[in-house]
């Protein structure tokens, strides 16, 4: 099928997409106005209005960042209007289809909707219209600065749903019937939507894989924005802040994570080196999204983590090796962690190496029971159903070493990207029948779910007790249902506070 054009008229003005292989897709779409200049550091405002046609035939610049991935266009500090979505739809339908608006994720600092490996074309052909879209990241998006708004990446995250709200009925999308999804950083920002009473309203249900715990207080982001000033040679008040560029602050960012790493002393951050998060600032968020997920308590949730989620760190080299018990014991306290816990995971790993102890621990503590507590937490809130599930897929890589169901190795199973530039690294190579196999079956979750609350197997909601919940595990050649993970009743007393710095 050959390449066309197609126009839609937006509530900001007409904009032109493409039609190809039976999609409708509308790239770098506005939705706020450029969030610098007069706007910088400000809750977003709505985009300008335009009358003539306006070329949505490509992405949208990205968010600030240091971070070059695959695929992927380089930040450009000349290019600010960073507020961008994107849309695909199926070029024929017969009635409003139900929308999934994807939030990509990258430590609230890096990452773009324009990654390969996020393109929405596989889940429109499954019957959806996906929206795609960009937020401020790092600094511009989460850093503190006197008297502008905490958490303008969430806050652009909802203007975006507002959007949606109001203009995805153009593109043959319900705006009443709106799954949110996100993974990493987006899975944290669907907990924070759950939570927040802005983005009440705006949606029906959620997706949420591998979410981190990583919301912080507000004393912790007033002493980083006082590093990240200091680095950059500014006063840490708004007159200052304002006066640094965007490249200055993330310029200065980077060499704040780099003495961190470098810092055996530094507590939590030596080996988790994420400066920025959603903020529990009282206005926004008022509440741990992982204990009381209050104001989405009436949808319907779907949560999914890997089985070794840190081996991708250790893998990509983010966080420092731990090998000797010393490090290990060093971790626990610094996470806050009882010393019961590390000698209960090597009961659960006889014979495994330190490392291999390290990262079970550290990938449970940061991805695994965060996202857990989420599903509980909702289930005991009896609103909405809760789905539980878990990614366990692995294979040898080409190298002969083995590619686990690592952080981030589930996305382009759930979005049907496998083939995408940058993939194979997750992946471990081309996709093979079982892999493709593995795939249907998730977009087809995905897409049932966001149609009719229901991904295929039973919600931990109801009679049944939400601490021994039933798991669907996504694996090959088959799928499997088990319950609780070996080291899930481990955690069960363990309550992590927001972090601090010593």
């Amino acid at each position: 099928m050959g390449i066309a054009d197609h126009t839609v008229v937006t509530g900001s003005g007409p904009v032109r997409g493409t039609v190809a292989d039976g999609l409708r897709i509308t790239l770098g779409i506005p939705y706020a106005d450029p969030p610098f200049g007069a706007g910088r550091f400000l809750a977003p405002r709505p985009a300008t209005a335009w009358d003539e046609v306006r070329d949505c035939t490509r992405y949208g610049p990205i968010a600030p960042q240091s971070a070059e991935l695959p695929g992927s266009p380089a930040w450009n500090p000349d290019d600010e209007g960073v507020l961008t979505l994107n849309v695909w739809a199926p070029a024929e339908r017969s009635e409003p289809l139900p929308v999934l608006f994807w939030i990509h994720g990258g430590a609230y600092t890096f990452g773009s909707s324009a990654q390969p490996d996020y393109d929405g074309s596989t889940l429109a052909r499954a019957g959806t219209v996906v929206v795609t879209c960009n937020y401020r990241l790092g600094f511009e998006g989460f850093g503190h600065v006197p008297g502008f708004p905490d958490n303008r990446g969430l806050l652009d995250q909802i203007a975006a749903l507002e959007w949606v709200r109001d203009n995805i009925a153009a593109f043959g999308g319900d705006p009443d019937n709106v799954t949110v999804a996100g993974q990493s950083a987006g899975g944290g920002s669907i907990a924070c939507l759950m939570n927040s009473a802005r983005a009440d309203g705006l949606f029906d249900r959620a997706i949420a894989h591998s979410v981190p715990d990583a919301f912080f207080r507000p004393e912790f982001a007033e002493r980083i924005a006082r590093e990240v000033a200091e680095a950059a040679g500014v006063a840490p008040t708004a007159q200052g802040l304002l006066s640094a560029s965007p490249q200055a602050l993330v310029e200065a960012s980077d060499r704040v994570v780099a003495r961190y790493a470098g810092d055996p002393s530094a507590g939590f951050l030596h080996y988790d080196t994420v400066l920025y998060g959603p903020v529990l600032d009282g206005v926004l968020l008022d509440r741990d999204p992982l204990d009381a997920p209050a104001a989405g308590g009436h949808v319907d949730l779907l949560v999914c983590h890997t089985t070794e989620e840190y081996w991708l760190m250790h893998r990509v080299g983010a966080m420092p090796t731990v090998t000797t018990d010393d490090g290990l014991a060093r971790f626990a306290a610094d996470y806050g962690l009882p010393p019961g816990l590390v000698d209960a995971y090597r009961a659960l790993m006889p014979g495994a190496p330190v490392l291999d102890v390290f990262l079970a621990l550290a990938g449970d503590a940061v991805f695994t029971v965060p996202t857990v507590r989420l599903a509980e937490a909702h289930a005991r809130a009896r609103g909405g159903r809760t789905f539980l599930s878990r990614f366990d897929r692995r294979r040898p890589g080409p190298d002969g070493s083995p590619v686990r169901a690592w952080h981030a190795g589930d996305v382009p199973f759930a979005l049907g990207t496998l083939d995408a530039t940058g993939v194979e690294f997750l992946t471990g190579g081309p996709a093979d029948a079982d892999d493709r196999a593995l795939s249907r079956r998730m977009v087809d979750a995905w897409a049932a779910f966001a149609t009719t609350g229901d991904p295929g197997w039973a919600p931990i909601a109801g009679p049944a007790d939400p601490a021994e919940p039933a798991v669907h595990v996504w694996d090959v050649p088959r799928d499997r249902t088990e319950g609780p993970s070996a080291a899930h009743a481990l955690w069960r007393d363990v309550r992590m506070a927001p972090p601090s710095i010593p």
